[in-house]
């Protein structure tokens, strides 16, 4: 039975094995699938160990940085992103790096939630690895504008110059946010701390704007709460999640499943909880 896992610290709070378990039986897929607490001091050791007889590992926080340099080929968009997320054991004993995290946040607004962002005004909130890896994918999108705003302007500079020739992408401090916009994308880690970026209310279009948190929660994270209290729609990113592993599966295995019944009953479990 091939062997895959998830490298992180913490990895505890971790959704993936149950969501690829899910996967495996949808798809008939012989696989073991666990959560491994990668050490903070040797996170390659520990990696290249596992490879000895794994297949596969999804890379969360605080290792994306790492596996990037621990690949000896990265895809396209993991180049891009400065960061990988899936890695691959090839049958030559190499080690393919991936980054599905843009993908998963396009199958949640594009196909989840039926959102069009073609000639949409985007805002995206932070400048480190969650909005680097999710910048060309939206691009190519073709919006009509895209604001990178950070508390540290100069973060929010380098990315637009990094990105610029992938199209109309722009840097702004949050002070300088008025103009209202269709789309506002939490890229931050404040909804973690139970904090909100500091946004001015004039950015939302009650029934119109869309407010997505890549993070998620069993109740409203603080940003969905204050989009919601003005009138905005509002998503999480629990589908993210469960978009972005079903890429990596897919390069593992050769087959696509079907994230629908998996986002559902993870929902159903937050909802419990």
């Amino acid at each position: 039975m091939d062997r895959y896992g998830v490298f992180g610290n913490p990895i505890g709070h971790s959704k993936s094995p149950q969501i690829h378990r899910l996967f495996a039986e949808q798809t008939g897929q012989a696989l073991s699938y666990e959560a491994l607490l990668a050490p903070l001091d040797d996170f390659p050791g520990f990696a290249w160990a596992f490879f000895n007889e794994g297949r596969g590992a999804n890379v969360t926080v605080p290792f994306k940085e790492q596996a990037f340099a621990l690949v000896d080929e990265l895809s396209e968009r993991a180049r891009l992103a400065g960061a990988v997320n899936t890695l691959l054991k090839r049958d030559d004993g190499s080690l393919y790096g991936d980054n599905t995290d843009g993908a998963g946040l396009l199958h949640d607004l594009l196909d989840n939630a039926g959102v069009t962002l073609r000639g949409k005004s985007i805002l995206l909130l932070g400048a480190g690895g969650a909005v680097r890896g999710v910048l060309e994918p939206l691009l190519a999108q073709a919006p009509a504008a895209l604001v990178i705003a950070n508390r540290t302007l100069e973060k929010a500079e380098a990315l637009t110059r990094a990105f610029a020739d992938f199209g109309p992408v722009a840097a702004a401090g949050f002070d300088w946010l008025e103009e209202p916009v269709d789309l506002i994308i939490n890229g931050t880690s404040a909804s973690l701390g139970g904090e909100l970026p500091p946004l001015a209310p004039c950015l939302i279009v009650p029934g119109h704007t869309l407010c997505y948190d890549m993070m998620y929660a069993a109740t409203p994270t603080p940003f969905c709460q204050w989009a919601a209290d003005l009138g905005a729609q509002t998503r999480d990113g629990l589908g993210m999640l469960v978009g972005q592993a079903a890429e990596a599966f897919e390069l593992w295995r050769g087959v696509r499943p079907d994230t629908a019944p998996v986002l559902e009953a993870l929902r159903r479990q937050l909802g419990a909880a």
